[in-house]
């Protein structure tokens, strides 16, 4: 009998640099807009200020990332309490 190995991470999600699942793009997106935005702001002023303004730009859409990857891959609204849900199609019985 011949014996397979199983791989058992098929439903876990793709990390890359600490980034897991939808994350990955977001960081990727950070950047290119980080690059971009400072590209626009050293063509219109100073080489020095695009720079620092790629640099700063870049770094707070990353740390913004992995800020919202602390709370989990998917966005659920999480209610404390009880809720109660109204009854759409009660008859009236008023004569």
């Amino acid at each position: 009998m011949v014996r397979y190995p199983i791989y058992k991470g098929l439903q876990k999600p793709l990390i890359y640099r600490g980034f897991r699942g939808k994350f990955i793009a977001w960081g990727i997106g950070s950047l290119v807009i980080g690059l971009i935005s400072g590209g626009i702001i050293s063509a219109l002023s100073n080489m020095y200020l695009g720079g620092l303004f790629t640099i700063l730009n870049a770094s707070a859409g990353l740390f913004y990332t992995f800020h919202k990857q602390k709370g989990g891959l998917y966005s659920r609204t999480l209610h404390r309490g009880v809720m109660i849900h109204p009854i759409p199609f009660q008859k009236s019985y008023a004569t």
